[in-house]
C-alpha cells in the first residue's frame, strides 16, 4: 500500500496516458507496400480514434457517432476474413454503386481516382462490379492496386470494425520526422 501512495502520481500519469491512446489518439507503423505511392513500408502514421465516434477505454463500444466515413478517408481496421489489422483507402461508401476497371474506381460510371496518388506498375488487380455497397459498410483498396489485399478479396468492411482514421505521416524511412498529410 505504501508503494502505491509514493508512485500514486505515475501510476495516475500512466492510466490516463492508455485511457488516451485507446480512446483518442495513437500511432500505426505501415507494414506493408500495398498504399504506395502515399504510404510505404515503415512509415509512421498518426491515427485518429475519435474521427468516427468517441470509445470506451480499451473496447470497440462507441459513445457518440462522430463523422461518417468518407471515400478518400484512410482508415485502420481489422480484415472481416481473418482480422489482420489494415491500412487501405475507402474508394466507396453504403449506397455507392462501384465499378473497378484496370485498377481506377468508379462511381456511379464517373472516375474517382483523380485525388489519389495510385501506383499501377503491377496492373490494377482484379475488375470488380458494378456493384452496391450496403448501409454501414464500406469498399476499402490500397493506392498501389496489384499489390494489396483489399475488399477485392475479403469484400466489404463493416463501418463498425473501422478502428481508426489515419491523418498524417510523422515519420518515413530516409526522411525522418515529417508531418505530411493523407
Amino acid at each position: 500500500m505504501r508503494l502505491i501512495r509514493q508512485n500514486l502520481g505515475f501510476i495516475l500519469f500512466m492510466l490516463g496516458l492508455l485511457v488516451t491512446r485507446s480512446s483518442f489518439a495513437d500511432h500505426y507503423i505501415v507494414p506493408s507496400g500495398s498504399m504506395e505511392n502515399t504510404l510505404f513500408p515503415g512509415d509512421r502514421v498518426v491515427v485518429d480514434k475519435r474521427a468516427y465516434g468517441f470509445r470506451v477505454p480499451f473496447t470497440l463500444a462507441k459513445l457518440t457517432k462522430g463523422e461518417a466515413p468518407a471515400r478518400g478517408d484512410v482508415v485502420i481496421f481489422d480484415a472481416p476474413d481473418d482480422g489482420v489489422r489494415l491500412i487501405k483507402r475507402i474508394v466507396a461508401v453504403g449506397g455507392d454503386v462501384l465499378e473497378v476497371r484496370a485498377g481506377r474506381v468508379y462511381i456511379g460510371g464517373v472516375a474517382h481516382d483523380e485525388k489519389t496518388r495510385l501506383e499501377l506498375k503491377s496492373g490494377g488487380g482484379p475488375d470488380v462490379g458494378p456493384i452496391r455497397i450496403p448501409a454501414g459498410h464500406v469498399f476499402v483498396m490500397g493506392d498501389y492496386r496489384g499489390n494489396s489485399r483489399d475488399s477485392r478479396y475479403f469484400g466489404f468492411v463493416p463501418e463498425t470494425s473501422i478502428y481508426a482514421q489515419a491523418t498524417r505521416v510523422y515519420f518515413r524511412s530516409g526522411d525522418g520526422f515529417t508531418w505530411l498529410p493523407l
